[in-house]
């Protein structure tokens, strides 16, 4: 397509898993990339998977704990943690039969909000800080008035998202190449993940799946560091529930000329962050001389902050 488009050198930008393929592709052409943004960051050594529990339980710690830290929120809820807690024993027993009308068609919906439900809710909540802002009146409302509603609608809405977007069959064929073989290499204890709400549920299926998937080539150095000249701008946030900001810290050491911002409280991918857009755009312009990338002005990031935290179903205080 570069060659089609007669462009010389292209810039590439990467998102999640996309950050894999650019990088990789830095890789096999150097003289063809011209500079990188690299957005929620894999490093090319990490095989992912085994870690994605330990990582999604963080974010939720930092999310709940910024709660508990924040005036408003607390004299709500008190500590969101506590309610985490026992929510989480409560549906390690058994479900809880929910009613509520389904919030894509509005028509009457029954089903049994499960402990796997609610680790769904947990780990999706992550990725976007509008989501994580309802998180603490969820737990709240599931654990002192019994109202799994919230919860459930939040389950509904972002699984089906996902359900548009994702292609199932190439996403299991793809981890099943390029990330389950190396599971056994990742260094992650099995005791470490099943001390998190996702546990090692995640982890099995995907082992047990690979076992007959179709696997498609892979080449032998996808997984090796990387050493690039390209100008290269990472974009993380540190609640990002699935390529935390270390993993943007290791892929930067892959780049001579590196610059990585870590964005306060933000989850997966930074895009549509305020200011980030103009960012991309001017570190293109700097990227003319790679060593000039350490000039960008990044002090609009400082004013970044997540949307505040939602203390009744009306939305958050005024």
């Amino acid at each position: 397509m570069r060659a089609a488009l007669g462009y010389v050198q292209i810039n590439l930008y990467g998102g999640s898993y996309g950050t894999r393929v650019a990088q990789h592709y830095a890789r096999r052409y150097p003289q063809l990339t011209r500079a990188l943004i690299l957005d929620g960051v894999v490093p090319p050594q990490l095989a992912l998977g085994p870690a994605v529990a330990i990582d999604a339980q963080n974010a939720v710690t930092r999310i709940l704990a910024r709660c508990r830290e924040d005036a408003g929120c607390h004299a709500a809820f008190g500590d969101p943690l506590e309610d985490y807690a026992a929510l989480r024993e409560t549906l390690a027993d058994h479900g809880v039969p929910v009613n509520l009308p389904d919030p894509r068609s509005g028509k009457p919906l029954q089903f049994e909000f499960s402990q796997q439900h609610l680790a769904a809710v947990l780990r999706l909540s992550g990725y976007s800080a509008e989501q994580a802002a309802l998180l603490p009146l969820s737990l709240h409302l599931a654990r002192h008035d019994g109202n799994f509603q919230p919860l459930a609608a939040q389950f509904l809405l972002t699984t089906s998202a996902y359900d548009e977007v994702l292609s199932y069959g190439m996403h299991n064929s793809v981890v099943c190449t390029e990330d389950v073989p190396f599971f056994a290499g990742a260094g992650v204890e099995r005791s470490a993940q099943q001390q998190t709400f996702m546990g090692t549920v995640q982890v099995d299926a995907l082992l047990a799946l690979c076992r007959d998937w179709p696997r498609g080539p892979m080449d032998p150095d996808l997984h090796a560091p990387l050493d690039s000249d390209a100008p290269t701008l990472l974009l993380s946030g540190t609640a990002d529930p699935v390529t935390p900001a270390a993993y943007g810290v290791e892929a930067a050491r892959g780049f001579k000329h590196a610059l990585h911002l870590q964005l306060a409280d933000q989850g997966h991918g930074q895009l549509a962050v305020p200011c980030v857009n103009r960012l991309m755009a001017e570190f293109l312009d700097l990227a003319r001389t790679p060593a000039d990338i350490t000039k960008l002005d990044t002090s609009c990031t400082k004013a970044i902050r997540p949307p505040p935290f939602f203390l009744s179903l009306s939305g958050p205080a005024p």
